[in-house]
């Protein structure tokens, strides 16, 4: 085996169905008293939940969190943090409120409480993401690691399908990359080799059987896999594409890590043997890229970038910008080869094996 550097990030899991009961018990264990309760406007119903059950221990509701984090969104929820004393932030939702929780994070150090409602994964992550005049910055700073995160499958039931299979499909994302991520070790990898496989086998029934809590359980435990796999290691091309198309062009953030995550995983498998073996373990498969299209194609996520509203004529602009201050990847990035990855990716094509 080959030498390896694995660091535990310091963060409390709560998982299980019922979870949320023990909310306010997490934030009286963490000595807090006036946490702000953030949400996007869509999830202002689970806030107001959420924040009857914290009683005193509610500073408010902030629900105007968005995709990519906007720096005047966030800089308007300090604002209201500070006003308000917040002395916690409570973040119910998906990858949005949690980015937002961040940005709080990192201008005051207030901990943060992650209640997941997606399988977006960010609450397991110090990385924090902020878009400013087109462009998406990101970053990692331990203090916006959330201190706890309360998984309950139940807050999934009301995520529709549509929402639910690229969501899932984000997570694939996080511990593919985490496979071939220049700081991946045997640890990261034995975990994001069981998110693969606990996602790619509970998403279909997701989509299908929405009732189903068991299936809902599985992606929910894929998820904070997924998302403790990249919390603790770097990431490589597919995440720089996609912030990229999320920042620049304001892509939806799930169903763009969907699209892509084939054709990234096309690009990159030849050169990490071992991130191939796992995920084709994971998958049952002997080509993950086009499984990986195909797991899409069956639960019903868009698979091309002009679904998402992205023109033919933004790609030049996108792969030039996708080259500029690239992070590691394993396979050399070129601004042709990028050009025609992002190409397969606009028209939908399936990898090829």
């Amino acid at each position: 085996m080959h030498e390896f550097v694995y660091e535990a990030l310091p963060s409390r899991v709560v998982f299980g169905l019922g979870s949320l009961e023990r909310l306010a018990d997490e934030v009286a264990r963490l000595g807090l008293d006036k946490a702000l309760v953030l949400s996007t406007p869509q999830q202002r119903v689970q806030a107001e939940d959420v924040a009857r059950r914290l009683g005193d221990r509610s500073a408010g509701i902030y629900d105007k969190a968005e995709m990519h984090v906007p720096v005047e969104v966030a800089q308007a929820a300090r604002e209201e943090a500070q006003r308000l004393g917040a002395d916690a932030c409570v973040a119910v939702g998906g990858g949005s409120t949690i980015g937002l929780g961040k940005a709080i994070a990192l201008e005051f150090g207030l901990p943060i409480i992650a209640v997941p409602t997606t399988y977006a994964g960010s609450e397991m992550t110090p990385i924090w993401g902020l878009t400013e005049a087109g462009i998406k910055k990101t970053g990692r700073d331990k203090k916006v690691l959330p201190t706890t995160v309360v998984y309950d499958p139940a807050l999934t039931g009301t995520l529709p399908a549509h929402i639910a299979a690229p969501s899932g499909m984000n997570a694939i994302a996080h511990c593919i990359e985490a496979m071939y991520s220049e700081t991946a070790n045997p640890i990261v990898s034995m975990m994001a080799e069981e998110g693969v496989r606990a996602l790619a086998r509970a998403l279909p029934l997701v989509v299908r059987e929405p009732e189903n809590i068991g299936a809902r359980t599985d992606a929910l435990y894929g998820a904070y896999l997924a998302g403790a796999s990249l919390g603790t290691v770097g990431m490589a091309l597919h995440h720089k594409l996609c912030h990229t198309l999320g920042g620049s062009f304001n892509l939806p953030h799930a169903d763009t890590h969907t699209i892509m995550i084939p054709h990234a995983t096309a690009y990159n498998i030849g050169a990490a043997p071992d991130a191939k073996e796992r995920l084709s373990r994971a998958l049952e498969t002997d080509n993950p890229a086009g499984a990986l299209y195909d797991l899409a194609e069956f639960i019903g996520a868009k698979l091309a970038l002009r679904d998402l509203g992205m023109t033919e004529a933004d790609l030049d602009r996108a792969a030039d910008i996708a080259v500029e201050n690239p992070y590691y990847n394993p396979r050399p990035v070129t601004r042709e080869s990028i050009r025609e990855l992002l190409d397969n990716a606009y028209h939908g094509r399936r990898p090829a094996g």
